[in-house]
């Protein structure tokens, strides 16, 4: 189990936003739910690069930053579904605004993407 070795620091709201959605996949998973997918098969299927356990990690971290909740129901085999917290609902116009704007620079974004990723595999082949 991962231990931290340097407490946060939660003294503004960027680090604190920056805190509770850390991670590849939260954002996702929390548009995801919000759209109606709430079993993890679903989730898993939405995001098919991410692993079961790389989701149920980042799962749990959201339902105890209270962003979701999860219900799991009385039958064999159990059934989980996850939905948005209402205080998980006030993101989403959040990550709707990050959205928009990823759409609006998505070829200025794309571009320099690419031009890092370049740059680390002639590195990567520099050092070899």
């Amino acid at each position: 189990m991962y231990e931290r070795k340097i407490l946060p620091n939660l003294n503004c709201g960027l680090d604190l936003i920056g805190e509770v959605l850390y991670g590849k996949w939260k954002i996702r998973l929390l548009w995801f739910i919000n759209e109606g997918y709430k079993r993890p098969s679903e989730l898993q299927r939405k995001i098919p690069d991410t692993t079961r356990r790389v989701l149920n990690i980042q799962l749990k971290e959201l339902e105890e930053h209270e962003l979701v909740t999860r219900k799991i129901y009385p039958v064999v085999p159990p059934k989980v579904e996850y939905s948005l917290t209402e205080f998980g609902k006030t993101l989403i116009p959040v990550i709707s605004a990050l959205g928009k704007w990823g759409d609006e620079n998505e070829e200025h974004l794309r571009t320099v993407i690419l031009e890092r990723l370049r740059q680390e595999s002639r590195q990567d082949i520099v050092s070899v």
